[in-house]
């Protein structure tokens, strides 16, 4: 079986954030941390070099393959910011109406900047994927 690529690490949330070298972006991802962090309530934790991620998840599939991962977080890319909603965004379509500017792919969320979305239902996409993550597996604080 093929192990994870995507695994916690030891960098520093903050230093990585802060080392994020457009201003915006910067801005950004340090104001999702802060939101994902009062949401979750949990500890950030960095996964593989670009993830930041609260929480986790231990999944066996029918198939066999098992792994842990993320519960939830995001990664500010250069092209745009991407939240990590597991399992994804079937059962969000109301929030996902009245969010913003965005697009969706199996488990992501795109969005260019945060000014371009309404934080408050970016704060309820959060809690609903982490709640329905819940309900499929049991969900572990970082």
């Amino acid at each position: 079986m093929a192990e994870n690529k995507t695994r916690p690490t030891k960098v520093s949330v903050a230093e990585f954030l802060n080392d994020i070298p457009h201003p915006t972006r910067r801005a950004d991802g340090l104001a999702l941390d802060a939101l994902f962090r009062k949401v979750t309530g949990y500890t950030p934790q960095m996964w593989g070099p670009t993830m930041v991620g609260y929480g986790s998840y231990d999944y066996v599939y029918e198939t066999g393959h098992s792994g842990t991962s993320l519960a939830t977080g995001f990664s500010p890319r250069k092209a745009n910011l991407v939240l990590y909603i597991l399992p994804g965004y079937a059962r969000l379509g109301d929030m996902l109406t009245r969010l913003g500017k965005h697009k969706i792919g199996k488990s992501c969320l795109y969005i260019n900047k945060l000014a371009d979305v309404d934080m408050d239902v970016v704060a309820e996409i959060i809690r609903a994927g982490l709640d329905d993550l819940a309900t499929r597996w049991p969900v572990k604080p970082s």
